[in-house]
């Protein structure tokens, strides 16, 4: 089997759901053979090691550890779902006291095991600030530590194509920007549908207030269904980030970045833009829209600064000033 790259891959969270549907998905899409699984809970990782092997994969060579160093020692691209799922009734910021502790720990594991790793993907919510927290405690450059942030533009494109009665990828341009969370930007204004732009298409305010609703509710409305968080469409959205950092297809939906731009008025934040990730890491543009819209994503910017405040406040981050004794790349 050929494979895009012979690096080192590390899975963080390998034992749970989101981390054994990684670990199949890069197998599966020919990644790297070289796969390290890591978790905290030996049981569960013993498990997904075990039964990935039992996928046969030709050529795979999957270890797995509980032991930070041996785990990072050598990564070249590490994606981490490694913090705590949430729940019904919870909101992603509901977990941002002890995921950020995680992310700190995560951050303080590259830059002493692996400084030269090629790129990250934070999964782990509230993902704005756990890739923020991991990113200041890494060391890496900003280019090199992207979070998820694709599922909400997916999750728009597919309440779209449902509304329309078509298939999902007819529906183009359909993207959220700032957080990743219930204050998300959500954008229409260069939507198409079979080519024809949403605003001809006769969608009324009211159902397209819902079709918002349904987006920025999609993380939940799973839960409800399955009864727990989203798996299998982070897993592999995901990877395919790291496939876009590895030189294999250019990873194009909006992805969380490290924003740090006077001209935008976007200061310190993590936050989803019109970003494309390649083997020369992320890149960003300014995003494009209605009055409306740049005043929506505004609100989720001044959202996330409160966000980072509050795990400033807890002195899991120092204060922004501070930032560049801990991260000179920052």
């Amino acid at each position: 089997m050929a494979y895009l790259s012979n690096e080192k891959l590390v899975i963080v969270g390998a034992g749970g759901m989101i981390g054994s549907n990684m670990v199949q998905s890069v197998l599966m899409l020919g990644l790297t053979p070289n796969v390290c699984l890591y978790d905290i809970f030996e049981p569960g990782l013993h498990g997904v090691a075990d039964e990935i092997a039992q996928c046969g994969f030709p050529g795979a060579n999957i270890t797995w550890t509980t032991n930070p160093e041996e785990a990072f020692t050598g990564a070249k691209y590490i994606i981490s779902s490694g913090g705590a799922p949430r729940k019904e009734g919870m909101t992603r910021e509901d977990l941002l006291k002890g995921n950020c502790q995680i992310a700190a720990e995560f951050g303080d594991f590259i830059k002493k095991y692996c400084p030269d790793v090629k790129h990250v993907v934070v999964i782990f919510n509230p993902a704005d600030v756990t890739a923020l927290t991991a990113l200041i405690h890494s060391g890496l450059k900003p280019n090199q530590l992207t979070s998820l942030a694709a599922l909400d533009s997916t999750r728009l494109q597919q309440a779209l194509a449902l509304e329309f009665g078509v298939q999902q990828d007819a529906v183009t341009g359909a993207h959220t920007y700032g957080g990743h969370g219930e204050q998300m930007a959500v954008f229409a204004s260069h939507v198409k549908v079979d080519g024809k732009p949403l605003c001809e298409m006769g969608l009324s305010d009211e159902k397209w207030e819902d079709i918002k609703h349904r987006t920025v509710q999609g993380g939940s409305n799973i839960i409800k269904l399955r009864g727990r968080s989203s798996f299998q469409s982070p897993a592999y959205n995901a990877v395919k980030m790291i496939e876009a950092a590895m030189g294999g297809e250019k990873f194009t939906l909006p992805a969380g970045c490290y924003v740090n731009n006077d001209a935008l008025g976007f200061k310190n934040v993590m936050m989803a833009m019109p970003t494309t990730i390649d083997a020369t890491g992320v890149h960003f543009v300014e995003p494009k829209g209605t009055a409306d819209e740049l005043a929506s994503l505004q609100k989720s910017y001044e959202h996330l600064c409160k966000m980072r405040d509050e795990i400033v406040e807890l002195g899991i981050i120092p204060p922004v000033a501070e930032w560049k004794e801990m991260n000179p790349n920052l």
